[in-house]
């Protein structure tokens, strides 16, 4: 949780009432990088929930949460655990959803990579990344997960994507579905629209100063971004 965000009793940030809002009824929620702990206090204040457990790698915002925990007269429903990424969950916590929020998409995919052994495979992954996109759906194809849902909202001058998640039958994506998001590809919404956009200046700005660059830029890296700028501008046309 990051960005300045605040909670006031019920009230989450847009961007977080849109994850709360995909976390099923009666969840036993597993809130990894919970920071102050506001998803899983407000989800348990509405009754939305039946338990959570809040997982923090860094001794800060392990008191944080703590701190929200019991301000809230919640220290029974919500455990709040010192541990890296799932390592957080335990057997008997029986978490049914899991929620992943304000990192980076490789930082998201490197969790449950390193935190399988933790996972059931009957759980929902509820994922927030902050750009990363594509290695995090990489990730989730190739663990037989299917991407049940995807949101995009433009809040705070950011785009936040939401990533919703189930193990299923094997899935295959394209190379433009992993980019772009297999469902948003499809809906085509105006702000996924306008992300593309600005997405698309920014990658065509990024070459222009590759090649004013006074030093050499790597050709992988100008290839990589070449080939962006055509995925978009395909999308776009």
């Amino acid at each position: 949780m990051e960005r300045g965000e605040q909670l006031n009793g019920n009230t989450l940030s847009m961007r977080l009432e849109r994850v709360a809002a995909h976390v099923p009824a009666g969840a036993r929620l597993a809130d990894i990088g919970s920071d102050h702990g506001f998803l899983p206090v407000a989800l348990m204040r509405r009754g939305a929930i039946a338990a959570a457990v809040a997982g923090e790698v860094a001794m800060t915002p392990f008191h944080a949460t703590g701190r929200t925990v019991r301000k809230n007269d919640l220290g029974s429903s919500i455990t709040v655990r010192l541990a890296y990424g799932l390592e957080a969950i335990k057997e008997a916590d029986q978490v049914t959803a899991i929620t992943i929020c304000g990192m980076g998409g490789e930082t998201i995919r490197d969790i449950l990579e390193n935190g399988k052994a933790h996972l059931s495979g009957h759980e929902r992954l509820i994922l927030q990344p902050n750009g990363g996109e594509q290695p995090l759906r990489q990730w989730l194809m190739d663990n037989g997960y299917c991407i049940l849902c995807e949101e995009l909202l433009h809040e705070d001058r950011f785009d936040y994507e939401i990533i919703i998640a189930e193990r299923t039958e094997l899935m295959l994506y394209t190379e433009e579905e992993l980019y772009f998001g297999p469902l948003q590809i499809k809906a085509r919404t105006p702000a996924f629209l306008a992300k593309w956009q600005r997405m698309l200046r920014h990658k065509q700005l990024t070459l222009t100063h590759f090649a004013r660059a006074r030093h050499a830029v790597p050709e992988e890296k100008v290839q990589h971004i070449t080939r962006q700028i055509r995925l978009i501008s395909e999308l776009l046309a």
